[in-house]
């Protein structure tokens, strides 16, 4: 055994041994024998119950006011009781939370949390048909909104039906502020249903992930061992970035209806009293702001954040005050990103993980020392999770053979809401489908390669488009580019490069493919290009949406699909 390996697998045995903080057991769920973290909490109930001992501790910082943990909790105690007394809120009920990031959204969640209802929120920048569906599949009893919101349902049949409450307005005031009756203490088990948790919809129709109370926590505790397993690998970094004497700050920057900023975030807030200072919409200047005013000390963004954010003036300065590390969502981070970030924030504790709202977050993580050392890896696995990589045939592959990433563990879903043939098509023989192409090496460690959807099929030949998209932004006149494969008569498919220039460029299709040839094979190098300056469209979680851009590609070229 290499002694990386041997290193990485002495963290683990140490962290997870008998009696070790992460202890791991096999435990029986539903007849079947599964590894879980012995201390992770059983339900969330648990979790908002061990919360309350943060008490007068800043909790959230949101729209210029900071709100405590004892001011979130007394709000939403008055939300539960309302609900439980006056709509009949009952265990197992839905309760739809559609709005941007504020203080309202949590104490909606927790609320709902407290009444043993299952909390499903919706992405707030769906449209009208969006939500109208998400309403439609879900059926809650109850919608939470903002204003914005409501004006984009208003008078559909299926908000008519159902009682409504909209954040500031006299109903709301009235609910959380009010005298309230005694809320009911509600009992839940771990098999219970917790949460309904919608997909990105980068790809494919958006789908809800219900997960129980046991996944969603393990899914959290999970978090922890990352934390503990990137200290023990960096203690010198640690060491440095605790003389700072910060108390523990995260920019909330995505939204809290997506796996990163409501498991990663703010549950992991709610867990170890930590703050957040929330933001509604991305901007990268106001981002450099309200890092500097607030003593910052965390930012998790998807790549395409995280390179807004450290391209902006006075980005040095917070990494070298407040900034002790930045986590970057998803996979394949372009290379000029990582040089960056590892050039300028050489002792920080950043790093990536790759996991899935269908795994509740939990795949594999890498921070800190470790992922200066291996920067091109998405971590070690969790723990909890097997990972197996597959072939086209259904067969495991061996490390270094590139194949499906598919998980298996404690934390995977329960179901997709209401889409019994989705989750069929998604789990199989307990193993979920992840849709993205990667292997693992030598060193146990976990690397992305693409999507399946991503991989262009060129003669034969297989080509990552992430591959060419990391090489193009190496160069300095882009900005954003998106490398997808279009139909050819010749070829089967063809490299296609959507590129964004950076302001006042004059690179040309010419000068890019002759620096995509200098570091890649030929076959390689996009055949059809379109430069502007337009950004590309991307959901609220930073992914581009490829297939957005593909069809428009498609339909301005006349090709056929």
């Amino acid at each position: 055994m290499n002694t990386l390996r041997a290193s990485v697998r002495h963290t683990l045995d140490q962290l997870t041994a008998s009696g070790a903080p992460f202890e791991c057991v096999d435990i029986d769920v539903q007849g079947q024998r599964q590894r879980a973290y012995r201390h992770a909490f059983p339900t969330l109930q648990a979790l908002l119950q061990a919360a309350r001992g943060h008490g007068q501790k800043a909790f959230i910082v949101s729209d210029g006011v900071t709100w405590t943990f004892e001011a979130v909790f007394a709000c939403a105690d008055a939300l539960a009781a309302r609900w439980q007394h006056e709509q009949g809120l009952h265990a197992g009920d839905r309760v739809a939370i559609a709005m941007r990031n504020r203080a309202e959204w949590v104490i909606g969640w927790v609320a709902a949390v407290l009444c043993g209802a299952v909390p499903a929120p919706l992405n707030s920048f769906g449209q009208r048909d969006e939500l109208a569906a998400a309403l439609s599949e879900l059926r809650p009893r109850i919608l939470l909104c903002d204003e914005e919101r409501f004006a984009r349902v208003e008078g559909l049949a299926d908000v008519v039906s159902l009682y409504t409450l909209v954040v500031g307005g006299p109903a709301w005031l009235q609910a959380v502020s009010q005298p309230a009756p005694r809320r009911r203490e509600v009992a839940v088990s771990p098999d219970d249903a917790a949460l309904i948790l919608y997909t990105s919809g980068a790809s494919s129709r958006a789908k809800g992930v219900l997960s129980t109370h046991r996944a969603v926590c393990q899914g959290l505790f999970n978090i922890d061992f990352i934390g503990a397993f990137s200290a023990a690998t960096s203690p010198q970094a640690l060491q440095r970035l605790m003389a700072r004497g910060l108390a523990p700050t995260t920019l909330t920057a995505v939204p809290l209806f997506h796996v990163s900023g409501l498991h990663a975030q703010l549950m992991s807030a709610l867990r170890h009293g930590r703050r957040l200072v929330f933001m509604r919409r991305w901007d990268p200047a106001a981002a450099v702001d309200l890092i500097r005013s607030h003593q910052v000390t965390q930012f998790n963004g998807a790549p395409a954040m995280v390179m807004q954010l450290v391209a902006q003036p006075g980005f040095d300065e917070l990494a070298a005050t407040t900034l002790g590390g930045l986590g970057f969502g998803g996979a394949g981070l372009p290379q000029r990103l990582i040089d960056d970030v590892l050039q300028r924030m050489p002792d920080s504790m950043s790093g990536i993980g790759f996991g899935m709202t269908e795994s509740n977050g939990v795949g594999a993580a890498v921070s800190g020392a470790l992922f200066a050392q291996r920067p091109q890896a998405a971590g070690v696995p969790s723990p909890i999770i097997d990972i197996r990589i597959e072939g086209l045939a259904g067969e495991a592959l061996a490390p270094g053979a590139q194949g499906e990433i598919c998980l298996r563990g404690i934390s995977l879903m329960q179901a997709y809401w209401a889409q019994p043939e989705a989750t069929a098509q998604a789990v199989r023989e307990g193993w979920l489908h992840t849709g993205d192409i990667g292997y693992l090496d030598d060193d146990g460690l976990l690397h992305v390669v693409d999507r399946i959807k991503d991989v262009i099929n060129r003669h034969g030949e297989k080509i990552a488009a992430v591959e060419v998209e990391s090489c193009l932004l190496m160069h300095p006149d882009v900005q954003e580019v998106a490398v997808f494969g279009v139909p050819d008569a010749t070829t089967g498919e063809a490299v296609a490069a959507q590129v964004v220039l950076r302001a006042g460029s004059l690179a040309n299709e010419a000068a890019l493919a002759h620096h995509v040839a200098g570091r890649l094979a030929a076959y390689k190098v996009p055949a059809q290009w379109h430069l502007g300056n337009e950004p590309l469209p991307r959901n609220p979680a930073g992914k581009l949406l490829k297939r957005q851009l593909r069809d428009a590609w498609l339909s301005l070229t006349g090709v056929s699909r």
